[in-house]
């Protein structure tokens, strides 16, 4: 047997803890199966991009544990996108780019593949498995649901999201220390999330619980008022724009300081508008999706706010780097090896789908069928742990 594993999308915490995980598990179900790693992602596959797991792999699984990223490598390759495929040399000019990867799995006799990825790649994991079937090529397809933004229906919780807000708030924990190199000074911490507000929001709760177990020293101007959060602007809540200056100006004028945490989703409809309407055009990858990097949502506002409160200096800083590059925190080292076995004893018994906690299912662990797996789950801003956050910052 010979088993295939596959790493796409953005980086997250858990891409190599995963295939350290799968490998445990094939360890004991699958103990002479062959192991290969299709090079950074499904470019790897059109291309026949692969490297074969040396012995080693399987006795030291449990370093993959210990880092980030992923040893395979990533990239974002629509395999519908024919167009973008041939232009980047992916195929040839009339070349079906879903049957250039069939044909790739068949020639190199893959019984299993696992994608480790967000909705993207695992519903392009989806149309490759229903392809191969319609074309009489039995392949059990199982993915793994990772993304830093956890915004994939039905899934829970994503593989790496738990860590990726632990890293932004240590993160935040340092350059919020830049509040006393100025007076009147606006921080804004941008964080990773088009479409969902909840890794923002999480990273602003981890920030918060942190500060509450620390201690201040008020007497020598370090108050926890200073070093707290003045305001959360996430996707999935509107807001008055002159309503929110004015409160801020307010809180400036009294703690001469405000520290933001912005999605970079947020407010990023009216952006593009802007710019459309300025007959700029608006940078998008190969799935459309607007290229934040290139936008900058972070500076956007920045502008418009330092000028409301009247700001001497302006910061804004992006943890999303720094926080999806980590190593899983114990919290999602559980979920990654539940996950991984789960997905592996379903991949032996012939069963294709996405390992993951389902919301249909009472958040039970279990194979989810590909065609429920989409993007765009939005934050529920109604949990408790948020609301009584919103309540404190706006008292």
């Amino acid at each position: 047997m010979k088993i295939a594993f596959l790493t796409a999308g953005g980086i997250a915490p858990c891409l190599s803890a995963s295939i350290g995980a799968l490998i445990e598990k094939y360890n004991e179900c699958a103990p002479e199966a062959k192991l290969i790693g299709y090079l950074n992602g499904y470019r790897g596959l059109l291309l026949g991009n692969s490297i074969e797991f040396p012995e080693t792999a399987k006795t030291k699984f449990s370093t993959l544990y210990d880092f980030g990223g992923s040893p395979i490598g990533n990239s974002r390759v629509k395999l519908t996108n024919v167009e973008d495929c041939i232009k980047r040399g992916y195929v040839k000019d009339g070349e079906d780019p879903l049957k250039v990867a069939a044909d790739q799995l068949v020639k190199d006799k893959i019984g299993i593949l696992h994608t480790i990825g967000g909705d993207d790649t695992n519903t392009m994991a989806a149309q490759l498995s229903f392809y191969l079937k319609e074309n009489g090529y039995d392949l059990t397809v199982v993915g793994l649901p990772k993304t830093v933004d956890n915004d994939v229906f039905p899934i829970t919780q994503t593989l790496g999201a738990w860590t990726a807000a632990e890293q932004g708030a240590i993160f935040f924990e340092n350059i919020v220390n830049e509040n006393t190199t100025s007076t009147r000074q606006l921080i804004i911490h941008e964080v990773m999330g088009r479409n969902c507000g909840w890794l923002t929001a999480r990273t602003a709760f981890d920030y918060r619980e942190r500060m509450k177990k620390r201690s201040f020293f008020p007497e020598l101007l370090i108050s926890g008022e200073k070093w707290d959060i003045d305001a959360i602007y996430i996707p999935e809540i509107d807001f008055d724009f002159k309503a929110e200056c004015k409160r801020l100006k307010k809180r400036m004028d009294e703690k001469d300081g405000i520290n933001i945490f912005l999605s970079e989703g947020a407010g990023l409809e009216t952006i593009v508008r802007e710019m459309e309407s300025n007959g700029e055009t608006v940078p998008r990858d190969a799935f459309g999706h607007v290229r934040l990097d290139e936008i900058n949502p972070g500076q956007w506002f920045a502008k418009q706010l330092a000028f409301a409160l009247n700001a001497e200096k302006t910061l804004v800083q992006k943890s999303g780097y720094f926080a999806r590059s980590a190593k899983p925190n114990q919290k999602d080292l559980d979920l990654i090896k539940q996950s991984a076995f789960f997905g592996a004893e379903k991949a032996i018994s012939g069963e294709s789908g996405v390992a993951g906690l389902d919301d249909n299912h009472k958040q039970k662990l279990r194979l989810i069928e590909f065609e429920r797996i989409k993007g765009g789950k939005p934050f529920d801003t109604t949990v408790d742990w948020y609301q009584s956050m919103i309540k404190e910052i706006k008292q």
